[in-house]
């Protein structure tokens, strides 16, 4: 028992008796400074200690510290079910997801590279004319001041052109001697002005009249120098930006522009807001920054890229009249390869099919559809113009979102629209590596070390395949959160508590080592870094590991150890158990034997390398390699789409050959991924798995339920009826803060109940709906077994199969991680069984958020849908699940343009002798 007296707030963090969800009145001691990992069985209550506990009582302190005035806007924080936390510091919670649906914000925005990248091309960026390719510079006071001063000995006029009317010329003189002027240069010749008045001068219009505003040499004197910079100044002015000194005794004059311009152009000056693609100075004007229009989608123009032009790769140039232009072009083109297939041709080529000579009256693509909208009067164009449009990357910047202007500030020959596209891996060589003058280095020193260290922690969390320009929204959530751990170590915060979940998920084995490193050195600035996580790696290298459990849901929420790795081997805890081999998720005796494959020929999109890959059906198969190698590309957009397409389900051909399978093995395909399993709030397990049908059908039936006349619908809170008419069904009222996040109260009617109180006093066994939805599947499925309704247990037992007894029936997938929410999905196809036809399952890294124990009851799940005889491909890192593969094809061997390549195909057995695959180096111990 731990006593507040035993407790050293200033190196010991305490929990007192938290008793949230189902944590079970838990003591936590977790000492400060240190690499903490909080693991347990899924649904044991790692999070509900770590976020909904410790998370929630530091933000609730931080806004109670705020002055009341504040506070009324932020609305008040309940207290978690925690008697006291002593010794609790600032805390910042990084959690799995996607840091914005911003279409605006990139990794360079939301890392704050950007921010400091665009300060450095402001600050030392010069402009270079894209004519003649001199640098663009603008003369100041002090420049024409230098002049002077290097040519001391002798003496100039200050002149400056004079703008005239020869009509108005005499009230212009007039002007001017009223200003204090006295002089003009007439071809060269100086005179006053009061005596060319006297002699009735009027100028020719191609006159050249100078405007003298004085004459001087050169001293050494204060009062000189101050006389000296105002006539400057005014020269200037009257010139509107423009003035030159004459030498007397030689006749040579030197021309002076304040003006930023050079080869006839006039340049834009470069500030921030000159490079910033979320201000109009800077955005592109087509795209307004966003990188992408509603335009013409190359993809839906061009589907089949294996094609060439003689052979009808446009697919907007088939049929007896629009063929014409295909025609047209084939005799207008010069040089241009008509037999070879779209993909080989070259950037120029491409260009050259899309935007002609330049000429409007050239048969290229772009032409072709600025004739459709020239007439749009025929409804038969606006059919075939709406048939060819879509979201595509914007024309004039190419989708890098800013102006043209800005590629011509360079520093040290590079512009910040080719750095922008960078890998981050390339782009900080790049950075570290800038010639810059002393004066530039000075300015810049600052601005490249935030640069660099933030680039270096991107890259040590495995995310150097990244480019500057990637937007926030395509990126997973595990990309989301390292992003996030690299911001927080840019900031460089010290005495704070870092709260992260799971932020090796998406990474190889070879990546987490480099996580490990980066969670250490956020550790060594003086912070408590607490990290809720499964991979035995982090475990290992923790100073200090927290296990909750014994199982999940009611069976959990105790602290079941508490100390150093060392000695968690000798607990009794399931984790344990696994990491010293008592419990293990064994090697299959036999690998299955492929006889039927999937071929795919060609595949070449984003990183992918011209490939061709077999994968196997029947089998358990993985796709493993380090993050950014190319599977998603493969599984998702190449062989996914194409599936669907050939299945007549849609979806959109990517850049590939051919993709070949056969038909009788899958009749569909089912992608697995992590998004949700339903849009609305009311979307939960019980109604995914439609097992919800069954319990209202049975509550219906009930001797007061006839006796009232209730049907199947009033005990569903989806149609009015039975539902709460306050809460429409939700159980909480969503309160509009207009411009900060929306809060949820408990509804007042129903109290969370979700439905009304006549439907609640319909009761079966006991319990009424609202009971039933508030059970967790394991504390169901023992309900429903003892009172005998197999058909109701027959639905929900997948959920517990694949790990998710912990569930609550009702409860919303809002709430579900994206792990979570995939293995729902694989419950539902559990319950379908052998009744569907033979499938294609492709899951995406199902092991997110499992604990070994869980792997193994996900593993059975997989190797049941194989035995009715579907097909799994798994997206996977997790060593365990890798060795019980039957096939395992491995892509890389690096990131980014270093990957797309197939590195191995075959049993795990012969990857574990391959060296040029890391996930070979990491198999081998798990299979000895």
């Amino acid at each position: 028992m731990i006593t507040p007296t035993d407790i050293d707030i200033k190196k010991q963090l305490f929990v007192k008796n938290a008793h949230l969800n189902n944590l079970k009145h838990i003591d936590v001691l977790i000492p400060k400074n240190k690499l903490i990992v909080i693991t347990g069985v899924s649904g044991s209550g790692k999070s509900s200690l770590a976020f909904d506990t410790i998370y929630a009582e530091g933000q609730r302190r931080y806004v109670e510290s705020l002055s009341s005035y504040a506070r009324q806007f932020l609305g008040k924080l309940e207290k978690p079910k925690v008697d006291d936390i002593k010794g609790l510091a600032p805390s910042i919670a990084i959690q799995q997801k996607v840091i914005s649906s911003n279409p605006r914000s990139t990794v360079g925005t939301s890392t704050e590279v950007y921010d400091y990248l665009k300060l450095l091309f402001a600050r030392v960026g010069r402009t270079f004319s894209p004519i003649s390719g001199r640098e663009v510079k603008k003369d100041s006071v002090t420049d024409v001041i230098n002049f002077i001063q290097k040519n001391e000995s002798q003496t100039f006029l200050l002149r400056t052109p004079l703008d005239f009317d020869v009509s108005k010329f005499t009230e212009q003189a007039n002007t001017l001697k009223l200003s204090g002027f006295t002089r003009l240069e007439v071809n060269g010749n100086v005179a006053g002005i009061e005596d060319l008045e006297s002699f009735g001068f009027v100028p020719e219009a191609d006159m050249e009249i100078q405007l003298v505003i004085d004459r001087f040499s050169y001293e050494e004197d204060e009062s000189f120098l101050q006389r000296l910079a105002d006539s400057i100044q005014m020269a200037f002015y009257e010139g509107h930006g423009y003035c030159s000194l004459k030498n007397i005794e030689t006749g040579k004059i030197t021309e002076f522009s304040n003006k930023f311009e050079l080869d006839g152009m006039e340049f834009m000056e470069p500030n921030v807001h000159f490079f910033s693609f979320n201000n109009p100075y800077g955005a592109c004007p087509e795209c307004e920054g966003y990188g992408k229009v509603i335009g013409i989608d190359e993809d839906l123009v061009i589907p089949n890229k294996n094609l060439s032009v003689f052979e009808e790769t446009v697919a907007s140039w088939k049929g007896d009249s629009m063929s014409e232009w295909k025609r047209d072009f084939i005799k207008k083109a010069k040089d241009f390869p008509i037999h070879k297939p779209y993909h080989q041709l070259t950037k120029e080529q491409k260009n050259y099919l899309w935007k002609g000579d330049g000429t409007a009256t050239f048969p290229s693509i772009n032409n072709f559809f600025k004739m459709l909208e020239e007439n749009l009067y025929k409804i038969q164009y606006r059919v075939m113009l709406s048939r060819y449009r879509g979201k595509t990357l914007c024309p004039t910047c190419e989708g890098l979102r800013l102006r043209e202007e800005t590629k011509w500030v360079k520093i040290d020959g590079h512009n910040i629209q080719s750095v922008i596209e960078l890998p981050l891996d390339e782009f900080l060589p790049l950075i570290k590596s800038l010639k810059l003058n002393k004066h530039d280095a000075e300015i810049a020193k600052r601005l490249l070390y935030e640069i660099t260290t933030r680039l270096e922690f991107l890259d040590k969390v495995g995310l150097g395949y990244l480019t500057i320009n990637r937007t926030s929204n395509t990126l997973s959530g595990g990309e989301s959160q390292r992003i996030n751990l690299a911001t927080s170590l840019g900031s460089s915060l010290v005495g704070s508590i870092y709260i992260l979940d799971e932020p090796s998920i998406g990474l190889h084995s070879r990546d987490t080592e480099n996580l490990i490193e980066v969670l250490k050195s956020l550790r060594d600035l003086g912070n408590t870094v607490i990290v809720v996580e499964h991979d035995e790696d982090v475990m290992k290298a923790a100073d200090y590991i927290i296990d909750i459990g014994p199982e999940a849901g009611y069976l959990g929420g105790e602290l079941v150890f508490a100390g150093h790795f060392d000695d968690l081997e000798n607990a009794d805890t399931l984790t344990s158990k696994y990491l010293t081999g008592r419990l293990e998720i064994k090697v299959p005796e036999t690998r299955r034997k492929p006889k039927e494959w999937i071929h795919i020929k060609g595949a070449r999109q984003n990183n992918l390398k011209n490939i061709d890959v077999d994968i196997p059906l029947e089998c358990l198969v993985v796709i493993s390699g380090v993050s950014g190698s190319g599977k998603s590309t493969l599984m998702k957009e190449i062989l996914t789409n194409d599936i669907q397409i050939q299945l007549g389900m849609g979806g959109k051909k990517g850049d590939y050959d051919s993709v070949d399978f056969p038909a009788k093995l899958i009749k569909n395909i089912e992608l697995i991924d992590q998004n949700p399993i339903g849009k609305s709030s009311r979307s939960n397990p019980v109604t995914y798995l439609k097992a919800y049908d069954d319990i209202r059908d049975l509550f219906s039936k009930q001797k007061l339920a006839k006796m009232q006349g209730l049907m199947p619908k009033h005990f569903s809170f989806n149609v009015d009826g039975g539902r709460c008419d306050d809460c429409k069904g939700e159980g909480v009222i969503t309160v509009s803060m207009q411009f900060m996040a929306d809060i949820e109260l408990e509804c007042e009617t129903c109290h969370g109940a979700r439905f009304k109180n006549e439907i609640l006093e319909i009761k079966y066994d006991e319990k009424n709906i609202s009971d039933i939805l508030h059970m967790t599947v394991d504390e169901a499925l023992e309900f429903f077994q003892d009172n005998e309704q197999p058909k109701i247990v027959t639905k929900l037992k997948p959920l517990q199969e694949v790990g998710l007894g912990y569930l609550q029936l009702g409860q919303s997938s809002s709430t579900l991680s994206g792990g979570e929410a995939q293995r729902v999905k694989l419950a539902s196809f559990l319950v379908k069984g052998a009744t569907t036809d033979k499938s294609l399952f492709i899951f995406d890294e199902p092991s997110t958020g499992l604990h070994f124990h869980d792997i193994n009851k996900l593993l059975k799940s997989l190797q049941a849908l194989i035995e009715l005889g579907h097909s799994v491909i798994v997206i996977e890192h997790q060593p365990d699940i890798i060795k019980t593969a039957d096939y395992i094809i491995d892509i890389g061997p690096e990131a980014g343009k270093y990957g797309g390549e197939v590195v191995f195909a075959g049993t795990p057995e012969e990857l574990v002798k391959n060296k040029k695959s890391h996930t070979g180096k990491y198999l081998k111990e798990k299979l000895t």
